[in-house]
């Protein structure tokens, strides 16, 4: 390494690179089976963070967690709900039991023993979208306190014809958080629903019923004191069979509905139905933590550049057809770690940055982002003072590419950073390809997006790669053997298969842009258009 070599201050000639090596290195060590898969609140989790604080300190960092730790404390409330004593559904005096798991998928983030709905009113609020800025209100102010709200997935415009008004209002098949079901199960537990469902359909949510329920009934949230606890007693999925059925029961045409919901006119339809359920849960608090190391900036340290990636993974599963059981997240996300790790070696080997940067290692992330939720509710370094946080989770590992994947366009001038410098590398961006699943969503900076904070993630999952040996269908083939095979699974392990040429190049993009922003005053933005620019722009005094 070379800590401390002179250079100027914005050059990199000198500089440590990103080692592949380096990056092995740290992948293998993390799928160790004494990390049992990294699941939080677990001896694996123990493991991790005194390994990540032990590598944060040997790459010369300062901690950069709680007052002067390395850590933020993540408590985590674990839920899982037992067998249903009861779950139906009345429609004109009839009451249909529903089978848990097939019919309906649900969990709850109530810390209680036994979770209930009794008889509770249904009620059809479309996509269940309020969006001022869009001038759309599903709800038209209906009162659903103690009722069971039910969604359609996805945006209003997602299954628009080209010719219908709502075209565009919500970036046509590219996917708004408006349409994702976290946003919802806020929005029904903002207005006091007891319960929230969402109708199931492949197409519109991005994956299939079997995704869905697999958790079994377990979830994960941010503990929170009573007085700030969920409305929401049960929250989940209907399928399509079963929500057809019960609107035909009610005397309702759901596909009719589904186009009316394409409407600004649209208002809450009740449904004549009502929904029963109880179940018995265990629960429990879990202590977790994130892990932060620092290198302080030189003469603008209260302004920060954050680099982020999850360490957890899924923890002990069932053995696969080869024995194994732990599911410990070569790829997802022990590589991301690895990146950012490398990072920081770079910027160490540099002039000391006139901005901090900050290396965030989330936990929980597989468990809904709860990680960098925590720290986005109660940051350590104001957002309105975070210049950027640049996020990698999961990285392509099939050789060098002749572009890069670009998740989220148009919300960012971060996007155009992208571009430049991947222009330096001999690359050009590509789209993501399938914009309707969110991924903009899905992955830890999004935390950080929802308070303002510009963002950008390197996540190769999100498009086919060109690569300079296949092209695209290599690139396709990467996708789907990871995606179909060991996205989640004990066999997503490092492989001496593994070409790390390209995860290289991503990384180095991502220092590129860091590294930019780390030797300046310059500001990146959201663009016009961004559900996230009005909320940055609320405190663009800060940054005067």
């Amino acid at each position: 390494m070379l800590f401390g070599a002179p250079a100027l201050a914005q050059s990199t000639d000198q500089a440590t690179e990103i080692s592949a090596e380096e990056i092995t290195r740290t992948v293998k060590t993390m799928t160790l089976d004494q990390f049992e898969g990294r699941a939080p609140g677990t001896a694996g989790e123990d493991r991790t963070i005194g390994y990540l604080i032990g590598r944060f300190e040997a790459l010369g960092l300062e901690p950069g967690g709680v007052d002067g730790s390395w850590t933020q404390p993540v408590p985590l409330l674990h839920t899982a709900l037992g067998k249903p004593e009861t779950l139906s559904i009345t429609s004109k005096g009839k009451a249909t039991a529903l089978n848990a798991g097939k019919d309906i998928y649900v969990s709850t983030l109530q810390p209680r023993d036994r979770v209930t709905v009794e008889d509770a009113d249904m009620v059809f609020v479309g996509y269940g979208v309020t969006a001022p800025e869009r001038g759309w209100d599903d709800f038209k102010d209906v009162d659903l306190k103690g009722k069971v709200a039910v969604f359609l997935v996805n945006d209003p415009d997602f299954a628009a014809a080209s010719d219908e008004p709502v075209a565009g209002t919500f970036g046509g098949r590219a996917m708004t958080y408006y349409g994702r079901w976290t946003y919802k199960f806020e929005e029904a537990a903002r207005r006091g629903a007891s319960a929230a469902l969402i109708i199931h359909e492949t197409e519109a949510a991005g994956y299939g019923w079997s995704v869905v329920e697999s958790p079994q009934g377990e979830n994960y949230g941010i503990a929170k004191p009573e007085g700030e606890m969920t409305s929401l007693a049960l929250q989940g999925w209907i399928s399509g069979e079963t929500a057809t059925k019960l609107f035909d029961e009610a005397g309702l045409d759901l596909a009719s509905l589904r186009a009316a919901a394409r409407s600004k006119d649209f208002k809450p339809v009740a449904i004549g139905a009502r929904f029963s359920a109880a179940y018995p849960v265990t629960q429990e608090v879990v202590k977790s933590q994130n892990v932060f190391g620092k290198i302080s900036g030189k003469s603008r340290p209260d302004e920060t550049i954050i680099y982020g990636a999850h360490w957890d993974a899924y923890g002990e599963g069932p053995p696969d057809k080869d024995g194994k059981i732990y599911r410990a997240g070569a790829n997802d996300d022990a590589l991301g770690i690895a990146g950012i790790m490398e990072i920081a070696r770079k910027f160490k080997s540099m002039p000391q940055p006139d901005r901090t940067i900050v290396v965030a290692a989330w936990s929980a992330e597989e468990r809904g982002l709860l990680g960098s939720e925590v720290y986005a509710q109660a940051p350590i370094y104001p957002v309105e003072k975070t210049v950027a946080n640049l996020a990698i989770d999961v990285l392509q590992t099939a050789g060098k590419a002749k572009d890069v994947i670009l998740v989220g366009k148009g919300q960012g001038t971060l996007e155009d950073d992208l571009a430049k410098f991947a222009r330096l590398q001999g690359r050009v961006v590509t789209e993501e390809n399938l914009p309707e699943r969110g991924l903009f969503f899905r992955a830890d900076h999004f935390s950080l997006a929802k308070r303002g904070v510009p963002v950008l993630l390197m996540m190769s999952l999100a498009g086919a790669s060109d690569l300079v040996d296949g092209g695209r269908a290599a690139g396709q083939k990467w996708i789907d053997d990871y995606t179909g095979n060991c996205y989640h699974a004990a066999c997503d392990a490092w492989s001496a298969d593994w070409d790390l040429t390209g995860a290289v190049q991503d990384i180095n993009v991502m220092f590129d842009i860091g590294n930019e922003f780390a030797y300046s005053d310059k500001w990146p933005e959201w663009k016009a258009g961004s559900e996230f620019k009005k909320i940055r722009d609320a405190s663009s005094e800060a940054r005067r």
